[in-house]
This record gives C-alpha cells, sequence and structure tokens, in this order.
C-alpha cells in the first residue's frame, strides 16, 4: 500500500501540499503575537490615514501576514488541482492542529519553570522569561478563536468563489478565480478576527478602520502574488505530466457531481 502512494505522483503532491499548507499555518499563528511596521520594513515613515473618522492610521500589522497568503495560494492551487472537498480537508486538519498548539501553549504556560531556567535568562539579559514566554505565547482566548473562525470561514469562502468562477471559466482565467477568491476571502478574514476577539474593546468605526488597513494590504499581496501561482501550476504539470494534470482538472470540477479518484502520473 505504502509503496503505491510513494509511487503515485499526485498523491505524493498532495501530501507535500497539505504538509507545508499545515506547518505554514502553525508558524503564522505562532509569529503572529508580534506586530511590526510596513513602512519601516521598506525604510519609510508610517504613513497617516484617516478611514472611518478614525486618524493615525498606518500598516502596523501582525508577522502572521507574512505567511498567510501563501495559504490562499496553496488553497487556489489545490482547488485547481483537486477539488474544494480537498481544501476542506487540509483546512479542518489545519485547524485541528491550530487549535492543538494553543491547548499546548496554555498547558507550557502553566508549567512551573525551573530555576536554572530562569537565572540562565538573566544572564542574558532576559528579568524574567517566564513573563516573557507567557507573553508571546500566551494570546487571548477570543484572539485564538477569532483566529481559528476567521481561518475557517475564509477558507470556505475561497474555496466557494473559487469553484463558481471556474465552473464559468473552465481552464482559462486562472488568475481570475484565483485572485478573485482570494480578494473576498480576505476580506472575509480580516474583519472576522477583529470582530470576534476585539469588538468588546473597539468601536465599530475602529474596527472598520482598522480591518480596511490590513485588508489594502492583504489585497496588494494577493495581486503581487498571482504570477507565483502560474510558476507552482507549471511546475506541477512538468511534475505529473501535461495530460494527468488535465485528467486531474476535470476531476476536480466535476467533484461535486462523482467523486473519482486522481489518476496517476502513470
Amino acid at each position: 500500500m505504502i509503496q503505491a502512494i510513494l509511487k503515485d505522483r499526485p498523491t505524493k503532491l498532495f501530501l507535500g501540499f497539505t504538509a507545508f499548507f499545515c506547518c505554514n499555518a502553525l508558524i503564522a499563528e505562532a509569529i503572529g503575537t508580534k506586530l511590526f511596521s510596513l513602512e519601516k520594513l521598506f525604510g519609510a515613515h508610517p504613513v497617516s490615514f484617516t478611514l472611518f473618522g478614525q486618524s493615525g492610521l498606518s500598516f502596523t500589522l501582525t508577522c502572521g501576514v507574512l505567511l498567510w497568503p501563501l495559504e490562499f495560494v496553496i488553497t487556489d492551487i489545490i482547488n485547481e488541482f483537486y477539488g474544494p472537498r480537498a481544501v476542506r480537508r487540509i483546512s479542518y486538519t489545519a485547524i485541528i492542529l491550530i487549535a492543538y498548539a494553543f491547548m499546548m501553549y496554555f498547558l507550557s504556560i502553566h508549567t512551573p519553570p525551573a530555576d536554572t531556567w530562569l537565572a540562565s535568562s538573566k544572564a542574558q539579559g532576559v528579568q524574567n522569561i517566564q513573563n516573557s514566554y507567557s507573553a508571546i505565547f500566551g494570546q487571548g482566548i477570543m484572539i485564538s478563536i477569532g483566529s481559528i473562525v476567521a481561518f475557517l470561514v475564509s477558507q470556505l469562502v475561497d474555496v466557494t468563489v473559487f469553484h463558481q468562477i471556474k465552473k464559468k471559466t473552465g481552464n482559462k482565467h486562472l488568475w481570475l478565480r484565483a485572485t478573485g477568491s482570494t480578494l473576498v476571502s480576505q476580506l472575509v478574514d480580516s474583519y472576522i478576527v477583529l470582530f470576534v476577539a476585539f469588538s468588546q474593546y473597539f468601536t465599530w468605526q475602529q474596527i472598520l478602520a482598522i480591518g480596511m488597513m490590513n485588508y489594502i494590504y492583504k489585497f496588494t499581496v494577493a495581486i503581487v502574488l498571482t504570477p507565483l501561482i502560474y510558476l507552482v501550476e507549471g511546475r506541477i504539470e512538468r511534475y505529473v505530466g501535461h495530460e494527468t494534470a488535465h485528467k486531474m482538472r476535470l476531476a476536480a470540477m466535476g467533484e461535486e457531481v462523482s467523486e473519482g479518484v486522481i489518476p496517476t502520473a502513470g
């Protein structure tokens, strides 16, 4: 059985995409506690926008947004070659792993720190590493829930929009279904996490303004990453073969009617 899996290129490819998708999601969640200035990253002074009556807005983003756009690229690629059922499968898997990671963060924070660990950190200039550890890994429960809910809903929106556009365009205009689905799902993602995690602290105007600043960044990155989808698509065709890639696309489009087995690369 395992030999058949290892010889089947579409299956190996799917396993690789799944591993990268889940790993990327976990890393994004882990580094998402740090905020950074997008303007300073490019050596510029922070901008000052006014939106929805909120002034002094700049591109202050979580480090997680550096990786999340790749999740939507992978989502579109898997949707293209394996269909929406495969996207939902890896999305549910990633969510379970993220929830598991949050639980492990919580448990590790509340384990008693060793004296040697506390002493060694002071020698490195960290006065209380336990507090630092808790601050980094101890996201609030509502932030964790908001992140998971936003990820799930945005993934389902992405796969639905992508598949609906593909039904109308067939194998043409990959840029349209990939970019279009990402732009819609990222808008949903930007506001769900803010609403769930911060609605009790922020006004509606603040949520709208901060969400729009996040979306402007995501919108721009989605456009910039469009050529990457074509690059990956070309590599997949060379890896599995043009004929197999064509059959995979047809199977992905007809998945809602009948669940066929993805053909092998021979």
